[in-house]
C-alpha cells in the first residue's frame, strides 16, 4: 500500500456524491460519484470530472503529547457504521505560507486549538488528512471524514467551531464534498 492517493471525482466509484459546498472562492464541478484510490493516477480516467491527488504524510503541527492523544481515540476508517463521508478540500492563502512553521503552530494550535476541538469529536467521526501543496495541486489539504449518521449534526457542528477560529482567516478555497456509500445490487 502507497502513501499516494487520487480522490476521483465523476460517474463511477464507491461513494455517492449527495451535495457539492462552496464555503469560500471557487467550488469543484458537480459529479455523481467519487471514486478514492490508494494510488497516484497519471491520467484522468475516462468520465471523470475531477482527481484531486494527495498523499498521507507524518503528523504536521503536533507535538507528540497530541499525537499519543489522538492515536488513542482516533478511529480506524471504513467502519460499517460510517456511511456517511465529507472530502474537504483546503487551499490556505500566501500569508500563512509566509510564516514560519512555529508561527502557523501558534495560530493552529495555541490560537485555535485545533486539536483539542477535533478530539472532542472522537471517536465518533474519523478523519484523516491528506497533503497536497507539494505535488502542485489546487489544494493544500484534503481532509477525509467518516462518520454514522446519527453523527451528522456532531460534525457540522464541529465544522462550525473550526471555521470560527483565527486559523480560517488564512483559507482562501474551501469546499464540502458530501458522499453516502453507495450499496451496490447484486443479482
Amino acid at each position: 500500500m502507497t502513501n499516494r492517493y487520487s480522490f476521483i471525482g465523476g460517474s463511477q466509484g464507491s461513494w455517492q456524491v449527495t451535495d457539492i459546498r462552496s464555503t469560500v472562492g471557487n467550488g469543484l464541478d458537480v459529479v455523481d460519484r467519487v471514486n478514492v484510490v490508494n494510488a497516484a493516477i497519471t491520467e484522468s480516467p475516462t468520465n471523470s470530472m475531477w482527481v484531486l491527488q494527495s498523499f498521507v504524510s507524518n503528523v504536521r503541527y503536533a507535538k507528540r503529547n497530541e499525537i499519543t492523544m489522538l492515536r488513542a481515540v482516533q478511529p480506524s476508517l471504513n467502519r460499517s457504521e460510517a456511511v456517511v463521508a465529507v472530502l474537504i478540500p483546503i487551499k490556505k492563502n500566501a500569508q500563512w505560507w509566509d510564516m514560519a512553521q512555529d508561527e502557523r503552530r501558534a495560530i493552529f494550535e495555541e490560537q485555535s486549538h485545533h486539536t483539542a476541538v477535533g478530539m472532542e469529536y472522537l471517536p465518533e467521526v474519523a478523519r484523516q488528512l491528506h497533503h497536497c501543496r507539494d505535488l502542485g495541486e489546487p489544494f493544500d489539504f484534503l481532509t477525509w471524514f467518516e462518520f454514522a449518521p446519527e453523527h451528522t449534526q456532531a460534525f457540522e457542528e464541529l465544522l462550525r467551531r473550526m471555521r470560527d477560529t483565527k486559523e480560517w482567516d488564512y483559507v482562501e478555497r474551501e469546499v464540502e464534498v458530501w458522499l453516502h456509500k453507495a450499496v451496490e445490487f447484486k443479482m
